[in-house]
């Protein structure tokens, strides 16, 4: 008799990974929705093909907020720039 988990118990563990991972998401996706009435938002539910955060809504920047970040960008860049002409 052989010692061990047979190849049939490791696929039937296998199939129910796959099953109850399946059920995990659509629990996911009852629990984002019912945070999302709560907030008072309706959110699309993702079910398959997402990945984590797709709840979270998009995030909407001021053209001035923007613009402090292009320009703290801009410096940075500026800086990498002088260093890299400094060492070189």
């Amino acid at each position: 008799m052989p010692r061990g988990r047979s190849v049939q118990d490791t696929a039937t563990l296998q199939m129910a990974l796959v099953g109850y991972q399946i059920e995990k998401e659509k629990v996911e996706d009852k629990i984002r929705e019912l945070q999302s009435r709560l907030k008072g938002k309706r959110v699309a539910l993702s079910s398959a093909a997402g990945g984590k955060g797709d709840a979270a809504p998009k995030r909407v920047l001021s053209e001035a907020a923007r613009n402090r970040i292009a320009a703290a960008q801009r410096k940075r860049w500026a800086e990498h720039r002088r260093r890299m002409a400094q060492g070189k």
